[in-house]
């Protein structure tokens, strides 16, 4: 009987604690279950908003976002989106049912500024461009771009093109790059995001020349170590089948126009006429006569003893 009492309390307790694990599994699984379900209403754009769109009620609404991946600067109420009845404005576009973010509007108050938008120790510098050099409207903001000069060279009609700025991002356009039908639109102001030093370079650029952008392949964010300065000899490779010319003279060096290499055989030097050896001279009176290389020798009297 004490043996049978033995095997029956070990059961007991291993039954025991097996039931203590089942329940604490049961019991995590619920507590996650109820975690991952929560929610937190934060606000949305019930419309697509553009730049210098002012928020309002009608504008935006609330959803129920999980708990555990609110984004940072969400709103999850009107009282904190407009306090005081303050009006708000979008900075960026806003898509519909995207969460409105600190980021993407101006503060409580304050209209849209593209000074909002600016990383440290950036500028905006509005720069002019047309149909040709604004790559016929399909700039469009966020793009980036690399910034040419044409201008001339002195007091010639000598023109040279060179890569001003690279990689630069562009803030903005006087209009949208695209219309309501899809179209492209050609603008005329771009403003371009630089630091100081390339500000002045785009203010001095566009008084001296014309400006043109380049759109960049997107996430292409390596400048190009080596540009060349591109001169008017440099348009002749068409005309002349291929002909390599010497190397352009690199950006911040320009050098007058350069002629297509060609190569000239070197004067031949006249051949020397080796002169025949000299006769020995005989005894008596003689003459010697020389005539270029050629020397003759005429006796003139008897000869001596």
């Amino acid at each position: 009987m004490r043996r049978q009492s033995i095997i029956a309390l070990v059961g007991a307790v291993i039954l025991g604690l097996v039931a203590v694990y089942l329940a604490n599994v049961f019991l995590t699984a619920t507590d996650n279950r109820k975690a991952a379900s929560a929610t937190t209403r934060i606000a949305v754009a019930a419309v697509p908003l553009d730049y210098g769109t002012e928020l309002s009620v009608d504008k935006i609404r609330f959803v129920d976002y999980p708990a555990s991946a609110i984004p940072a600067g969400s709103f999850a109420g009107v009282a904190t989106l407009f306090p005081a009845g303050q009006k708000r404005v979008a900075l960026m576009p806003i898509s519909a049912n995207e969460p409105i973010l600190e980021t993407k509007i101006s503060g409580a108050g304050k209209n849209a500024s593209i000074a909002s938008l600016l990383p440290a120790g950036k500028r905006a510098a509005a720069v002019r461009i047309n149909d040709v050099s604004g790559v016929a409207g399909f700039v469009q903001p966020n793009d980036s771009v690399d910034v040419l000069v044409t201008r001339s060279v002195g007091d010639t009609s000598q023109q040279i093109t060179d890569v001003l700025l690279q990689n630069v991002r562009v803030i903005a356009l006087d209009q949208n790059a695209k219309t309501e039908d899809g179209k492209a639109a050609v603008a005329k102001t771009a403003t371009l995001e630089v630091d100081q030093l390339g500000a002045q370079k785009l203010a001095l650029a566009q008084e001296i020349g014309q400006l043109g952008l380049v759109l960049r392949r997107p996430g292409e964010n390596q400048d190009n170590p080596v540009v060349e300065t591109v001169s008017l000899n440099d348009l002749r490779y068409s005309m002349y089948g291929g002909v390599q010319y010497p190397a352009a003279a690199r950006i911040g060096a320009y050098a007058a126009p350069r002629a297509a290499a060609r190569t000239v055989a070197a004067p031949r030097a006249p051949a020397r006429r080796t002169a025949p050896p000299k006769a020995a001279p005989r005894q008596g009176n003689s003459v010697e006569i020389v005539r270029g290389t050629t020397s003759s020798r005429y006796e003139v009297g008897g000869y001596g003893n």
